[in-house]
């Protein structure tokens, strides 16, 4: 595959995990989309074949393979607490639950 090919197939995948990810809350697909685009931009000029090129896709894959398997979105729940709905992708992956400093940050 053709090096411009494989860098807009890693990035629409890295994309779409995050749509996934983050549907309903605008405030993180807007700034996930401007922190993957500048990313992306950022390796813009890696030269085809190149060591740091293959280096840049395999990292954009393995983030996708985070932000799908490894992130779960919390929504507050009616009581106030937040509620967490993890789904099958997420299966064998371990809870971080955040810190009181963290939660205090976002009331």
């Amino acid at each position: 595959m053709a090096a411009a090919a494989e860098g807009l197939a890693a990035y629409r995948l890295v994309l779409r995990a995050a749509r996934r990810t983050f549907a309903g809350d605008r405030l993180m697909l807007q700034e996930s989309a401007v922190e993957i685009r500048r990313r992306f931009e950022d390796h813009r000029g890696l030269a085809p074949g190149s060591d740091e090129l293959a280096r840049a896709l395999e990292d954009a894959r393995e983030a996708a393979f985070f932000i799908g398997h490894g992130i779960v979105q919390a929504t507050r729940g009616p009581s106030g607490s937040f509620v967490v709905k993890p789904e099958s992708a997420h299966a064998g992956a371990t809870l971080e639950v955040p810190s009181e400093e963290i939660l205090s940050k976002l009331k």
